[in-house]
């Protein structure tokens, strides 16, 4: 079996990529997708948690992490078509008809 720190140091080293993309990236469908790895990276730290301590609340942090990751990619997707269609790109850096 995988010792959990090593899946724990993978989270980290996963979350680090994802907070490094939404920082430096401009592309909004980039972003989004870096934002999942992040929360992907917080499910694999839910489950190192769960792995080293032996119970089972890891699995329900993980499986409610998941539920607000596909929530958060179907609004994503519906206020980036939206910013499409009404400017014709998704540049974060264009998209300022949201702040309004």
């Amino acid at each position: 079996m995988i010792d959990p720190s090593w899946i724990a140091g993978l989270g980290v080293i996963l979350f680090g990529v994802g907070l490094i993309g939404v920082f430096t990236r401009n592309n909004a469908i980039v972003v989004l997708m870096c934002i999942e790895v992040m929360l992907n990276a917080a499910n694999l730290n839910f489950v190192a948690g769960t792995m080293h301590y032996g119970d089972v609340d890891g699995w329900v942090f993980t499986s409610i992490a998941i539920a607000i990751a596909a929530a958060e990619v179907a609004i994503g997707l519906a206020i980036f078509l939206s910013l499409y269609s009404t400017q014709e790109t998704i540049s974060l850096d264009d998209a300022t008809t949201l702040r309004n």
